[in-house]
């Protein structure tokens, strides 16, 4: 003869028991749409609330780049402020959308479910962008066409007038008219 788990109780063969902290079929509709409302009211202050504290530290961090003196060479090293706020409060919904899941609430466990998606859709943008504007893809090397930004050849890169396999070097570092081999 088999028992309930936790207690003495015996079971009867054939018969659907249910446990006493399960809930019922069909759930409690009303109860999850609360929930759902509760949650959705108290989280859109809280996203309201990281925006503004994030956009006035990225205004704050504009002026304060514009005052600094211009010695600073390079791209600005990535801010992680945006990228752990956001990722702290996706863990925050999803801990919540467990919760309501686990409680069985479905319907409100769901819609903290595409919340949390959302929320995390935003927060792997943001750190895309920081990560992009932190390492912004390198320059063409100089000699480029008019009006398009160069980065300066090293220290170990031949001279713009080197023509390498192709000819000496032009005697007067002048361009290709000026060389030995251009052929006039």
């Amino acid at each position: 003869m088999t028992t309930e788990p936790g207690s003495g109780t015996p079971l009867l063969p054939g018969v659907v028991h249910r446990l006493p902290h399960a809930p019922e079929p069909g759930g409690n509709t009303l109860g999850g749409g609360c929930l759902t409302l509760l949650a959705l009211l108290i989280e859109i202050p809280a996203v309201l609330l990281i925006a503004l504290s994030l956009g006035m530290r990225g205004w704050a961090q504009s002026a304060r780049q514009e005052m600094e003196s211009p010695g600073h060479v390079g791209p600005p090293p990535m801010d992680w402020v945006p990228v752990l706020w956001l990722g702290g409060f996706t863990l925050a919904v999803f801990v919540v959308a467990g919760l309501f899941l686990r409680s069985g609430h479905p319907f409100a466990g769901s819609v903290q479910l595409l919340v949390g998606a959302l929320v995390l859709a935003a927060t792997i943008a943001v750190g895309t962008a920081e990560h992009e504007r932190a390492h912004p893809a390198p320059l063409p090397q100089c000699p480029t066409p008019a009006g398009v930004p160069c980065a300066p050849q090293g220290p170990g890169a031949p001279p713009e007038n080197d023509r390498g396999s192709q000819g000496s070097q032009c005697r007067s570092g002048g361009n290709s008219d000026e060389c030995a081999d251009s052929g006039r």
